[in-house]
């Protein structure tokens, strides 16, 4: 009977300290992250390339995001159940952020996505029949038709 008194003060005592060491800070934390990942909090997710230092890619809205090993996937909700899915790479020059924007009195189904042009590479898109084309000595290099 002792033993089992001692047993069960025992694993009373370990109980409160798991659930004593728990701050308001960190339930807090866990709060806002669930509720971002459910489409309740504005935010704004910021891509710099920190080489050149500019701003790649920009997305303000409600999302969930996942940080995958190679990059990062989002999922924005644009309407009651409507959903559109990105990608961005990451790199060892890029840095993303993500800012709460809360407080912003703004449509929930809004959001928005910036490129800025002078970070995309402009491309040819050439279609071709038959054999090999080239083009015009701008760099590009044509390929076989299989």
């Amino acid at each position: 009977m002792k033993l089992k008194v001692i047993a069960f003060l025992s694993a009373l005592v370990l109980i409160c300290c798991l659930f004593g060491s728990c701050t308001q800070a960190d339930l807090v934390s866990e709060n806002i992250s669930n509720a971002a990942d459910n489409f309740g909090v504005l935010r704004r997710l910021s891509v710099i390339n920190l080489r050149s230092d500019t701003p790649v890619f920009e997305l303000i809205g409600v999302f969930s995001l996942s940080d995958e090993k190679d990059r990062l996937v989002i999922i924005v909700k644009t309407g009651e159940d409507e959903y559109k899915k990105h990608f961005v790479s990451k790199g060892e020059w890029i840095f993303w952020s993500i800012e709460d924007l809360s407080g912003a009195n703004v449509s929930s189904y809004r959001y928005e996505v910036n490129f800025l042009p002078e970070m995309l590479i402009p491309f040819d898109i050439v279609q071709r029949y038959g054999e090999t084309e080239t083009l015009p000595d701008d760099g590009n290099t044509a390929f076989e038709n299989e």
